[in-house]
């Protein structure tokens, strides 16, 4: 009985272990997941670059693409709102990687409103978008072309909060405190004066050592 009782145990450790394995690998997946649905990703031909796309834009019309990059301006207009995009990087999930290299422009039309002070300059976004032409505009003092697309899924990206270095406030018993007006070659000498001042202070003050304190007359008062 003991070593029924043994296997049955062993068998329900298993079984556990698996459904454990199985949960951790699920929530795992659903972290790691793209920010696209599966259904657009499957219509989407991934394998066109952005590249490609803007040497000859009308040779994709109609194909779903996937495209991301930094928001540069945003145009609300009758028929929508028109985001002007500089092309970025993707990584796996779909997030827009090294923002300081691009390879062009482009623009997504979204047939909804969009809010301009959501999807506004810097932001970040993913568009999964149907290729719709080309476009011309005026970038500066000349006429750029942009590729055009039509937005069937895009993904804003929550912005960065940027990282603080704030002034490392003074501790007397912190030994690794260094005063910044040393970086400046300038000591703080007036501070360690007055520090030792008091201490001198307070030494005297426990040997029972007293003050006189000079009253000097005020101006306009009677007393002398």
């Amino acid at each position: 009985m003991d070593k029924n009782l043994r296997y049955k145990n062993r068998e329900y450790l298993g079984v556990l272990c698996r459904i454990a394995i199985s949960l951790f690998l699920a929530l795992a997946l659903v972290g790691c997941a793209h920010v696209i649905s599966k259904e657009t990703l499957k219509e989407a031909d991934q394998i066109i670059s952005f590249e490609e796309l803007s040497k000859d834009p009308e040779r994709y019309l109609g194909k779903t693409i996937l495209l991301g990059g930094v928001i540069v301006k945003t145009e609300n207009k009758k028929d929508g709102t028109l985001l002007e995009i500089y092309q970025t990087e993707l990584d796996t999930y779909g997030a827009p990687i090294n923002t300081d290299v691009s390879q062009g422009r482009f623009l997504a039309m979204d047939k909804r409103f969009l809010d301009s002070e959501i999807y506004r300059a810097g932001r970040k976004v993913t568009v999964a978008g149907v290729v719709n032409g080309v476009e011309s505009k005026k970038l500066g003092e000349i006429d750029y072309p942009y590729p055009y697309l039509i937005i069937k899924e895009i993904h804003l990206w929550k912005e960065e909060a940027p990282l603080r270095y704030g002034p490392r406030y003074w501790n007397f018993w912190d030994p690794f405190w260094v005063d910044p007006w040393y970086r400046l070659g300038r000591p703080y000498t007036w501070h360690y004066k007055n520090m030792y001042n008091m201490q001198d202070t307070t030494k005297k003050l426990q040997q029972g050592q007293g003050y006189t304190i000079n009253k000097s007359p005020v101006e306009g008062s009677s007393n002398k």
